[in-house]
């Protein structure tokens, strides 16, 4: 599993118009899910997110979690985070997962970050979402359940 992890002051998703979620504060996290995830990927990466220490302290370092912070978080799928343009010019999406595995393994994921405490807000799985955001530092840091970074 992979997911971009961008702490913002707000964003906001939307399909068609209409928005299907929005947080005021915490993390925007991207998700891709791969192949050969299962639940252990989707409660790794529900732990890292919540208690990743990207918040500033008093002092002005990064140094508390979403979690001391009591920010919320707006989990979105994007299976192109499987994208591999190693070769060529076109992406391939083979390592992406399909469906019913990334739809279950998403939901999975925003219900252990919501289990541990924060709010989650989602994006519209499979739908084409416009995503806007206000990233905060700018902050971004790049998770992979296997470690392969």
């Amino acid at each position: 599993m992979r997911a971009v992890v961008q702490r913002v002051t707000r964003a906001e998703v939307r399909v068609d118009e209409r928005v299907t979620g929005a947080i005021d504060g915490g993390l925007l996290v991207l998700l891709g899910v791969g192949i050969a995830d299962d639940e252990s990927d989707a409660r790794w990466v529900a732990e890292k997110v919540v208690n990743l220490r990207i918040f500033l302290d008093d002092a002005g370092l990064m140094n508390r979690s979403l979690l001391e912070t009591g920010g919320a978080v707006l989990l979105v799928s994007q299976f192109t985070l499987h994208g591999d343009a190693r070769k060529g010019r076109r992406p391939s999406f083979i390592a992406a997962a399909k469906e019913p595995l990334a739809s279950t393994l998403y939901e999975l994921t925003g219900q252990e970050i919501a289990r541990l405490g924060p709010r989650v807000a989602y994006g519209e799985f499979g739908a084409d979402m416009q995503v806007e955001l206000v990233n905060d530092g700018p902050v971004t840091i790049l998770l992979d359940s296997d470690r392969t970074f």
